[in-house]
């Protein structure tokens, strides 16, 4: 491998021995393993297959572009847990490789492998958004990509650029609000940089802002009749205490930071060791590091400014997208490590991670049953849409269920079948949203499934949702929970069935 090789400079190889050749087998051998380990589903899982079931300007607190991709997805296979994986290892590859972009721009072609494959030491990215992440794994890629045509801009602009940059950061923030931060902060570094705001200044730098504006102004018009219920759910999760806040907010964002970056800093230090600061900083190009330096600093000083504000909580998926471009500035600012001569042992360290994910992603569900934690994968969703269907119930009448992960559970189950869930926490009464949802399949002459499982059952759910219907024994099925230890209780769940009245010319 030529380590001398200019960025952007293509490289005569055999498609086999090219990354990205092995990051596609990589994906299909993940998308493999989660079909073949269990058709039960993850809570960002349920809650996509029952989003996607119709197109929408907006989802509740999160932006539609994940699922308007799960839509189509489904469409094409249907759906299924082969739809969900299919699209977030797709996204994920995008991911590795639109970094791998960004580093080509920037670095040989081992720094640039090494920039994208250590992505995979972010736990978010690496280990959560393989379990069950959706919209993280989306805006991680968009990121990601802006980061690649941003270098390329700087490079050789263009107006092509321009447009694509838009596109990727309109695409950025239809897969998560967070996006702003990220954009925002990438171009004011940009702009404090000569070099960098002559090119973004240039012929055809407007096709960026037009194009991006374009892109999410469908979704801005429902964004702004919807603000409240946009913004309610991320708010609550940052749990926001201003008068007591500050400490705890500080203490999490840096245990936020340092879950993030520090599994990628002890790999780097393992494999190069003093390497890193033992001779003057010689950059690949000394621009982009300024920018890569300001950018973080922003994104820091915004932080900080949160925690000012008494935000208290920061989850590592909210930081994922903010800082994965970290290891591409670090072998940026370090580019002779990549002829180091201990090189090798951190490809290595990376390639045995990416099969101990894999080797992880398909024994989870043994691993929890064993230890007398049931997941949701060891739930038996195929053996209980057998159990139903044996029930009488006919696959197509509409569905309500006691919570999403039941409600996107059986619609994989039930493909032709609407899905629907009531919860106490819904705004509206519960019994008013099972009696509208039940009156609507009679208007339509179908029946009705009623179904919860135990485990996830609210108090008095049952009493509120039949309050408006007719009195009517529910059922219960007991199935054996999938890939647990002798002894594990058996999964219950609860069911009423009501056919289809028959057509006043049909005997009864």
């Amino acid at each position: 491998m030529n380590l001398t090789a200019a960025p952007g400079v293509p490289l005569v190889r055999s498609p086999v021995t090219h990354p990205l050749a092995w990051l596609l087998a990589l994906a299909l051998a993940h998308v493999a393993v989660r079909v073949a380990i269990s058709p039960a589903l993850k809570w960002d899982e349920a809650e996509q297959m029952l989003w996607s079931q119709q197109l929408a300007l907006g989802y509740g607190a999160q932006p539609p572009l994940y699922t308007w991709l799960q839509w189509g997805v489904n469409r094409l296979v249907g759906p299924s847990v082969l739809a969900l994986s299919l699209l977030k290892h797709a996204l994920l590859a995008l991911t590795y490789a639109l970094m791998w972009l960004a580093g080509r721009e920037l670095l040989a072609p081992r720094g640039a492998w090494w920039a994208a494959a250590s992505l995979m030491l972010l736990p978010t990215l690496g280990w959560y958004s393989v379990r069950d992440h959706t919209h993280t794994v989306l805006v991680t890629a968009m990121a990601c990509g802006a980061w690649w045509l941003l270098l390329r801009i700087v490079r050789q602009p263009r107006p092509l650029e321009f447009a694509a940059l838009g596109l990727v950061c309109g695409l950025g923030m239809l897969a998560k609000y967070s996006f702003a931060l990220v954009a925002g902060a990438m171009l004011l570094a940009a702009l404090s940089e000569p070099q960098a705001r002559r090119a973004l200044l240039s012929r055809g730098w407007w096709w960026a802002p037009l194009v991006g504006l374009l892109v999410v102004l469908p979704h801005l018009g429902w964004l702004l009749s919807h603000l409240s219920e946009a913004t309610a759910g991320t708010l609550s999760k940052m749990e926001i205490d201003a008068a007591r806040g500050p400490l705890k907010g500080a203490r999490h964002l840096l245990q936020g930071v340092a879950g993030t970056l520090l599994l990628f800093a002890l790999f780097a230090l393992w494999a190069f060791g003093g390497a890193w600061w033992r001779s003057p900083w010689q950059p690949a190009l000394p621009w982009a590091q300024r920018v890569f330096g300001r950018y973080l600093l922003l994104v820091l000083v915004a932080l900080l400014g949160m925690v000012l504000a008494g935000v208290t909580e920061f989850k590592g998926r909210w930081l994922l997208p903010l800082l994965c471009v970290v290891p591409l500035a670090a072998f940026a600012a370090r580019p002779e490590l990549q002829q180091h001569p201990r090189g090798a042992r951190y490809t290595g360290a990376i390639v045995a991670m990416a099969l101990l994910i894999l080797l992880a992603a398909g024994l989870r569900p043994w691993f929890s049953g064993l230890r007398g934690e049931v997941d949701e994968l060891n739930h038996p969703a195929a053996e209980l849409g057998a159990a139903l269907s044996a029930a009488g119930y006919d696959g197509r009448s509409p569905i309500i269920a006691a919570d999403h992960m039941m409600a996107g559970l059986l619609r994989t189950r039930f493909p032709r079948a609407s899905v629907g869930s009531c919860t106490v926490k819904d705004d509206d009464p519960l019994s008013d949203c099972v009696a509208a949802l039940v009156a609507r399949a009679r208007a339509a002459g179908q029946g009705w499934l009623l179904v919860s499982r135990t485990d996830r059952l609210e108090p008095d759910w049952w009493a509120l949702a039949t309050a408006r219907l007719p009195a009517r024994p529910v059922r219960s099925i007991e199935l054996p929970l999938r890939m647990v230890r002798d002894g594990t209780p058996p999964a219950h769940y609860q069911y009423l069935w009501q056919p289809a009245a028959p057509a006043p010319d049909q005997p009864q």
